[in-house]
């Protein structure tokens, strides 16, 4: 029997899962949105701004209200809207805070116009004085931005960006925690592709059985600074330097405070070991009892390598979600 969860914790799921359709273009990319509620995978989505309209990075305001329209016919909304700063400019200049201001409202609105609760930028990239400029714009549009943190990005690592948003002191500014940070092994498919793209078998079994060795991350680099990578698997080898994590649950502890929602990111459905399902629980238990809300995302990142149906993937992966969570929290009361 599945634990209830806190309701104000909502489960979601991201677009993102549908990178690989929405390139191929046979459907529209809110029509892709449109059908994820429709198909009954999630009534709550998140969206990227950038894959859903030429008109991007202005949308218009009667293709966000179209949308927004769309998906309440079918009994869904959105949650957060990805957003970006194009920080340079050509002939290449950096943009001022003021520019970067300007590139950004546009989409502000457009969320505000789609009905979300926020937008989201990678962790640090706006600075604090942007993030002071768009503080009365957040309020007038009733929008919160969330500060996203993956991977390596965890608060011992990123101590001066997580200071940013305490010192700002405000609701509409927020954290979003992937739990990429939390990983406690890589993903078997990852390994898979690591191994039939020429890695050598010794660091193949290190990384299968000591993730979170630092010797382990030792003998990534050796093999990255010796330019054994193999070319076509250069750009994967890369996501164990940046995209996958190697913390715990408890180090989140100090910041829960300044957190507003969290993406379940999964790169595939191998739980044998509960290498998926163990971060989740591990987060349910740190934040039961705690007053947090907002959602919980299921993002997929395996696309990279894998060629399976979104739909199947993202659908699993919820039952799995709820599942771990619910366990987590029940442990924690115990």
């Amino acid at each position: 029997m599945t634990t209830a969860l806190p309701s104000d914790w909502t489960l979601s799921a991201s677009a993102f899962n549908w990178s690989s359709e929405i390139v191929r273009a046979e459907r529209t990319a809110p029509d892709i949105a449109i059908g994820i509620v429709a198909e009954g995978i999630a009534s709550v989505i998140e969206v990227e701004l950038g894959q859903l309209w030429r008109s991007y990075p202005v949308p218009t305001d009667a293709e966000a209200e179209a949308l927004r329209e769309s998906l309440a016919a079918v009994g869904g909304r959105v949650s957060i809207v990805g957003a970006s700063i194009d920080d340079w400019d050509l002939p290449a200049r950096r943009r001022s805070d003021a520019e970067r201001l300007a590139f950004l409202l546009p989409q502000l609105r457009a969320a505000h116009r789609l009905g979300a609760s926020g937008l989201r930028l990678p962790i640090g990239q706006a600075g604090p004085a942007l993030l002071a400029d768009l503080l009365p714009h957040l309020h007038e549009l009733d929008l919160v931005l969330f500060e996203e943190a993956q991977g390596r990005q965890t608060p011992s690592a990123h101590t001066a960006d997580y200071d940013t948003v305490a010192a700002i002191d405000d609701s509409r500014v927020r954290l979003l925690i992937d739990i990429s940070m939390l990983m406690p092994a890589l993903p078997t498919t990852y390994l898979e592709r690591l191994s039939s793209g020429g890695i050598p078998p010794e660091l193949i079994s290190r990384l299968t059985h000591d993730w979170r060795e630092a010797e382990t991350h030792d003998a990534v680099m050796d093999l990255l600074r010796s330019g054994g990578v193999p070319g076509p698997v250069h750009t994967l080898y890369m996501d164990m330097l940046v995209r996958f994590g190697r913390s715990d649950a408890a180090e989140l502890r100090g910041i829960l405070p300044l957190v507003g929602a969290f993406h379940l990111k999964f790169w595939d459905l191998d739980d044998a070991d509960r290498r998926i399902s163990t971060p989740i629980r591990a987060l349910g238990a740190e934040l039961a009892g705690r007053d947090v809300r907002g959602t919980f995302t299921s993002e997929w990142g395996g696309l990279e390598w894998l060629d399976d149906d979104a739909a199947e993937m993202t659908r699993a992966h919820l039952t799995l979600a709820r599942t771990a969570l619910g366990i987590g929290v029940s442990s924690a009361r115990v």
